[in-house]
């Protein structure tokens, strides 16, 4: 089965779309787009400089448009499953079938305005941190009040959240990890972004959605989602929720993917499956960056493409944690077993005492996400459920 997937903010690069105007229509599709997203398309990916893209309000419309545009010269009916990293989770809500192109653009330049103006409204920033026992650093970043705000897989969390703290915290980082500021501008994808959250809600309430026509995974949870209005709540709610993408890769493992095409700029999340997905049965992958590339991505959908895309779809879903504190498991809940809905599955003990974690959905317990004992955060994922639809 094939994926497509849409990356998201810093992987764009000046004039990144310029080949893509040598195709007929592209030029018109993007003047159009951009009266939706109120930004100049053409522009901003060909001519705009690298300080200029990087500005929140202008990238996120332009990295949605160009995995559109690319989009539109695959053969996505014999794709089986999409997903993209942050703002692209709107490129591929159109690809599953879920959006208009023109939702998707107007709802990017909204979110790309609105997380503008939420980062102007107080010091905050972002550092990969690279390395490290995972729960370690999580543990030290709460302990620092900051937030992982991404999790990539491959030993990377992106921190999240007051300059202060970041500053603090990369003098005295957990062992064997390397902090790498990175040049955003604020802590996406934590609570100093709720103003930005409800103003896309607003805007998002009155879009018009229909049911995925392929799976569709979420960034909340990896978990495909079911349900078009499910999907744009998803959507709102990932502007304040940290992105688990490590999740993401889990679940193209999970559902057998042997084909990867990333849309462009391509080369990011195609770097972060190959550092995942190794070895035997490691999907072949293709980055598509300009029309030239075109050729190689039909291939690989033509060897690709199968009855597996339309198997019965499994769905997964994760419970978080309640509250900061340490992770007690209930007892005699091993992966494999089956779970009812409202199930205790454990507690998480901090300074208010233990709290109980429960099973939102029936099914079967498939991973525990956090051991015994680890110290946890609140929202931080602590075991998956799964099953079919």
């Amino acid at each position: 089965m094939l994926a497509v997937l849409s990356p998201g903010q810093g992987s764009q690069k000046p004039g990144f779309l310029t080949p893509w105007l040598d195709l007929d229509g592209a030029g018109d599709r993007l003047r159009w787009w951009s009266a939706s997203a109120g930004v100049d398309l053409i522009h901003l990916g060909t001519r705009a400089d690298a300080d200029e893209i990087r500005d929140t309000a202008r990238t996120q419309p332009l990295l949605v448009a160009a995995a559109l545009l690319a989009a539109e010269h695959l053969p996505m009916h014999d794709v089986g499953l999409v997903a993209g990293h942050s703002v692209g989770e709107l490129a591929a809500a159109v690809l599953a079938g879920v959006l208009p192109a023109e939702a998707a653009v107007t709802l990017a330049g909204v979110r790309g305005r609105e997380m503008a103006a939420a980062c102007a409204l107080e010091p905050t920033g972002m550092a990969a941190l690279l390395g490290g026992d995972p729960a370690e650093v999580l543990a030290a970043l709460e302990s620092h009040g900051l937030h992982p705000a991404n999790r990539n897989g491959a030993g990377q969390v992106v921190a999240a959240g007051a300059l202060t703290a970041l500053d603090k915290f990369a003098a005295d980082p957990p062992a064997r990890t390397r902090v790498v500021r990175l040049q955003v501008a604020g802590a996406f994808h934590t609570p100093y972004m709720a103003p930005a959250s409800a103003a896309l809600g607003d805007v998002a309430a009155g879009v018009t959605t229909a049911d995925p026509t392929r799976i569709l995974l979420s960034n909340l949870d990896g978990a495909p989602v079911g349900h078009g209005r499910e999907t744009v709540q998803r959507l709102v709610r990932q502007v304040t929720a940290p992105v688990r993408w490590d999740l993401c890769v889990r679940a193209l493992a999970d559902l057998g993917i042997t084909g990867v095409i990333e849309l462009p700029p391509a080369g990011t999340l195609a770097g972060l499956v190959k550092r995942e997905l190794k070895g035997e049965g490691a999907p072949e992958i293709v980055t598509l960056n300009t029309p030239d590339d075109l050729p190689a991505a039909r291939s690989l959908v033509a060897r690709h493409a199968g009855p597996a895309a339309h198997l019965p779809a499994p769905w997964f879903r994760v419970v978080v944690s309640p509250a900061a504190g340490r992770l007690t498991p209930a007892t005699r809940l091993a992966e494999g077993t089956e779970v009812r809905a409202g199930q205790l599955l454990g507690h998480v003990t901090g300074g208010q005492g233990p709290v109980e974690v429960t099973a939102h959905h029936s099914g079967l317990l498939t991973e525990w996400l956090a051991h015994h004992d680890a110290p946890v955060a609140p929202g931080q994922p602590l075991v998956r459920i799964g099953g079919t639809h």
